[in-house]
C-alpha cells in the first residue's frame, strides 16, 4: 500500500534524520511530506537535505511561520490527496509515536477506514517516568471528550493515525474549524459522525526523546472548552445519522 507520512515540524532538527531513518527502515512502501512552520533551528533546511538526499520519498511544504496544527495537516492533505496515495499517515517528530507500530496499523486499514494508535486500548500505555498527575489529566482529557461527544472509541485525543485517502477524499475539510490539539478530536469525531470504520491498535506513548514539549496545561483547557463547540457544530450530522437508522 502506497501511504506518506505527513509529519508537521517546529523546531525538530534534532529528531528529523532520526525519524526518517526509522521511518524508512520499515518494510512499507513510504513517502514523507514534511510540513515546517518555518522552524529557527533550521529543520527546513534539514528536511531539503534530506530530500536531496531520498530522490522522490521526500517532499517539504515550507510555510511562513507557525500557522497551527490544523492548518499543517489540512495543507498536507490536500497535496497529499492530488498524488497516488493509498494511505496517509499523521505522527509527530518527537519519537513519541513508535515509527514501527506503522507495520501494525497498516495491516489493520485493510479492514478498517481509519487507524489510530491508542494508548488506552488494552496493551496501551503512556510514558512509564510521567508524574501520576500528568497520567490522570491525559486520560481524564480523552475521558472527557469521548463522553461528551459520544464516541466509540479508547483514545480520541491520540495524534498517531492512518487514514485510507478514498476515506480523507470524502470528509468535508471546510467544515473543521478547531485549531490545535482539538483539532484531532473534531477530524475523528466528523469520521464517526459520516460512519466510517475505526481501527485501534495499542501503542506506547514515549515522551519526546529531544527538544521541548508544545503542550501545556492552557492548551489542554482551551481543548475543554472547544470540546462543546465541536458537538454543536455536527448537530445536523448526529441528527442525519439518527434518521437513517430508523
Amino acid at each position: 500500500m502506497r501511504t506518506t507520512v505527513v509529519i508537521p515540524t517546529y523546531n525538530e532538527a534534532e529528531n528529523l534524520p532520526k525519524l526518517v531513518s526509522a521511518l524508512f527502515s520499515l518494510p512499507l512502501d513510504l513517502k514523507l511530506l514534511v510540513v515546517d512552520d518555518n522552524s529557527p533551528d533550521g529543520t527546513g533546511q534539514i528536511a531539503e537535505d534530506l530530500a536531496r538526499t531520498h530522490p522522490k520519498r521526500i517532499d517539504v511544504l515550507h510555510r511562513p511561520g507557525k500557522m497551527g496544527l490544523r492548518s499543517a495537516y489540512l495543507n498536507g492533505f490536500q497535496k497529499i490527496l492530488d498524488g497516488d496515495a493509498q494511505a496517509i499517515v499523521q505522527m509527530d517528530a518527537d519519537f513519541s509515536h513508535d515509527p514501527a507500530k506503522l507495520v501494525e496499523m497498516s495491516r489493520m486499514l485493510d479492514s478498517s477506514d481509519i487507524v489510530l494508535g491508542s494508548r488506552y486500548v488494552q496493551g496501551g500505555s503512556v510514558d512509564e517516568k510521567w508524574p501520576l498527575w500528568r497520567k490522570w489529566l491525559s486520560a481524564f482529557g480523552n475521558f472527557y471528550a469521548r463522553s461528551i461527544l459520544g464516541l466509540p472509541l479508547h483514545d480520541v485525543t491520540t495524534g498517531f493515525r492512518m487514514w485510507r485517502a478514498e476515506t480523507l477524499k470524502q470528509m468535508p475539510f471546510e467544515r473543521i474549524q478547531s485549531s490545535g490539539y482539538i483539532f484531532l478530536v473534531e477530524m475523528i469525531y466528523l469520521a464517526h459522525c459520516l460512519e466510517f470504520k475505526v481501527g485501534e491498535v495499542p501503542i506506547y506513548f514515549a515522551d519526546r526523546r529531544f527538544g521541548k514539549s508544545k503542550m501545556s496545561l492552557k492548551i489542554q483547557i482551551e481543548a475543554a472548552i472547544r470540546i462543546w463547540q465541536v458537538l454543536w457544530n455536527y448537530r445536523d450530522l448526529r441528527k442525519a445519522g439518527r434518521l437513517a437508522r430508523i
